[in-house]
């Protein structure tokens, strides 16, 4: 056992038996790289990361590996979900030099921690055109021994050079025009066949479909609509979800969403549950909500802590072997269930003798999106339903992939918010329960004594400054269970938050989120940036949020935030607007007028809520509600909000305050009328 045995972190502790000297990332290691004057093998992966398990078994499980490093080099491990500031700054290295970027990430360094070399998987001997690590190995050391003075300046010049990459501001005024732009770089890049955006691999990136969504509303643009309707569609049908226990893999490495990269993320997952839940409301289309509710269904089985907080993902592999437990051949599907119901199950999802994955079948249903015979209905068919629980039943009895259980603040609050408006959207109290039972266990379990927030809880340990983007997805996530909940504490603890969060991110000379904190360790930049990835960006949902917090307690100081936020990168936005459609959704916003509806009422709080199943159906991004009642733990929202302080109920049960930017209209009793405005 070395170093790693004594990491919470299920990707350290993988390698926690190879017989190379790993160190987790420290001071510890750092020093031992200048008391021994070796150079610094740095190594970046996570858990659930096929080729990171290819990498270690070919070399990291070698002796003769494990020699060189162990006699050369000082190897660090880190888990890029646990440190993405480590992982941004030296994945940036890396896209410097040789234009790509990926995981395994392979950086060599200094000790003052400056990367002078950099990769991504490296096989052990040479392969198709990528170098040996055994030969990268030798090279590096015979260079650092032979002139060591020039990968030293190697690592002080590129140090320089990707400063600029991390720490870019190009300022700018946030325009409609930008926004444009970016509806038509995706209708350009959209595969009218089988949806998504551009070449595969196609990646879902759901925040380009909330943007669609919303760019519809404002414009009317139908074009925008359909775009997000197609993927969703080819999406569900295709082998990027699984159709037996649900959820949906990271990426498919094909146009027609068939062949998976098998792990299962929980941002993913999260970020996709709120794409159907948005698009229900937009088109009323029941079979959205469905889907939404099977995500949620796989989260809650296979994906959800005794303690209420959401596990990080599922990986690709087990046995060795990527897919092994999704892929069926049509022989074992009729042994399940016999002949005549096995042809028909095999019919309806693609599974052949040929196979459509190294011989065996991912079950899918592209063909009939294309054959225009895809049962939206999901149950439709009671037999087949009836034939998938029994293949799910034996499929459950296989060895199942490695789960990666550690629990992540910022993708923990991603579901929080899934689950939050799915409770409001579908009138699900269970989902309410599920988001404030995980929230509150964020609040007690990831903060230190003095309320700061952590990024990472695993076996009892909650460990690193939360970063940026944990506190915008909390905020995003606090703001969420107020509007399903309606008890002011949720506002209360957005507002904390996101104080917080301007106090420890906030560049006052520029604008804009830093990466990490001031509290934090001080890495070679203080990254900030606000394009898109897998994951929205922090800057992008903290525009969002201010624009609601300022919305929604009347404060202007968050609005001018906002735009002061947005017009410190839109310069870098104008550029390539697609690649930053949050920002795009935070523009709207701002440039949309912004409504509110206050809710006075003496009604008990869930009597409400039925009585508010109506409004919660609408797609009306801009609007936010706020609750005055007269129940315990519901109290004080005119102090967050004080322009709601003359807003009572009146002689009626439950009164409607309508506003746009704060000018209120007559208020009324009808539920009915408060509709059809905010359908207008």
């Amino acid at each position: 056992m070395n170093r790693l045995a004594e990491e919470k972190s299920p990707y350290l502790q993988q390698h926690a038996q190879n017989p190379v000297d790993w160190y987790p990332w420290s001071e510890e290691a750092f020093g031992e790289a200048k008391r021994t004057d070796k150079p610094v093998f740095l190594s970046i992966g996570y858990s659930t990361c096929h080729w990171c398990h290819v990498m270690e078994k070919e070399s990291f499980e070698d002796s003769e590996v494990a020699a060189l490093l162990n006699e050369h080099f000082i190897s660090i491990k880190v888990d890029r979900e646990e440190r993405p500031d480590i992982d941004q700054i030296y994945m940036t290295a890396c896209q410097v030099l040789t234009g790509q970027g990926g995981w395994p990430l392979t950086v060599f360094l200094t000790a003052e921690k400056k990367p002078f070399y950099a990769g991504t998987y490296f096989p052990r001997e040479g392969w198709h055109g990528l170098p040996g690590l055994m030969d990268v190995l030798q090279i590096v050391s015979r260079k650092w021994r032979a002139d060591r003075c020039a990968l030293v300046d190697a690592g002080e010049n590129l140090a320089q050079v990707i400063q600029p990459h991390l720490e870019d501001n190009r300022p700018g005024t946030p325009s409609e025009a930008t926004v444009h732009d970016g509806f038509e770089q995706l209708r350009d890049a959209f595969d009218p066949d089988h949806g998504g955006f551009g070449p595969p691999p196609k990646f879902p990136k759901p925040h380009d479909f909330g943007f669609l969504l919303r760019y519809w509303r404002w414009t009317g643009e139908m074009d925008a609509l359909a775009m997000v309707e197609r993927t969703l569609t080819a999406m569900r049908a295709g082998g990027i979800y699984d159709h037996l226990g649900y959820g949906f893999s990271r990426y498919a490495v094909d146009r027609k969403w068939l062949v998976p990269h098998f792990e299962k993320m929980l941002y993913d997952n999260a970020l996709l549950a709120l794409a159907y839940l948005e698009t229900y409301q937009a088109t009323e289309t029941k079979w959205y909500a469905e889907v939404a509710d099977e995500i949620f269904h796989y989260v809650a089985r296979d994906m959800t802590s005794p303690e209420g907080g959401f596990y990080s993902a599922e990986d690709a592999d087990s046995e060795g072997e990527e897919g092994k437990f999704y892929v069926w051949t049509p022989g074992e599907i009729k042994r399940i269930l016999g002949e005549a119901l096995g042809a028909r199950f095999c019919r309806r999802y693609d599974v052949t003798e040929g196979g459509n994955f190294e011989g065996k079948n991912i079950l899918n249903r592209i063909r009939d999106v294309h054959e225009g015979v895809f049962a939206q209905e999901a149950g439709a068919d009671e037999e087949l339903e009836e034939a998938r629980a029994r293949l799910f039943a034996a499929r459950e009895r296989r060895v199942h992939p490695h789960k990666d259980d550690k629990i992540l603040t910022g993708w923990n609050a991603l579901m929080i918010t899934a689950l939050a408006r799915g409770s409001r959207i579908l009138d699900n109290p269970d989902y309410l329960s599920r988001a404030s039972g995980a929230a509150e266990f964020i609040w007690q379990k990831l903060r230190d004594e003095k309320g700061r927030l952590l990024a990472r809880y695993r076996d009892g340990e909650a460990a690193y400054p939360a970063y940026v983007d944990d506190y915008a997805f909390l905020v995003q996530s606090m703001l969420a269970l107020y509007d399903a909940e309606m008890k002011p504490i949720w506002l209360q603890r957005a507002i904390e938050l996101q104080e917080d969060q301007d106090a420890l991110f906030w560049d006052e000379a520029h604008g804009g989120y830093f990466f990490y904190g001031l509290d934090a360790e001080t890495l070679l930049a203080r990254p900030k940036a606000i394009h898109d990835g897998a994951l929205p960006s922090g800057n992008g949902i903290s525009a969002s949020n201010l624009m609601q917090l300022g919305r929604l307690t009347g404060d202007v100081g968050y609005a001018r935030r906002a735009e002061d936020l947005l017009g410190s990168f839109s310069g870098e936005v104008k550029e390539n607007p697609a690649a930053y459609t949050q920002a795009l959704s935070a523009t709207l916003a701002m440039r949309s007028p912004g409504r509110q509806v206050v809710v006075a009422s003496g009604k008990h709080p869930d009597t409400l809520r039925s009585g508010l199943r109506c409004l919660s159906r609408v797609f009306c991004p801009n609007t936010t509600f706020l609750y005055r009642l007269d129940a315990d733990g519901y109290e004080g929202i005119e102090t967050l909000a004080p322009f709601t302080a003359a807003m009572d109920a009146g002689e009626d049960e439950t009164t409607f305050y309508v506003c746009r930017d704060f000018a209120c209209e007559r208020p009324t009793d009808d539920v009915e009328s408060v509709l059809t405005r905010l359908r207008s």
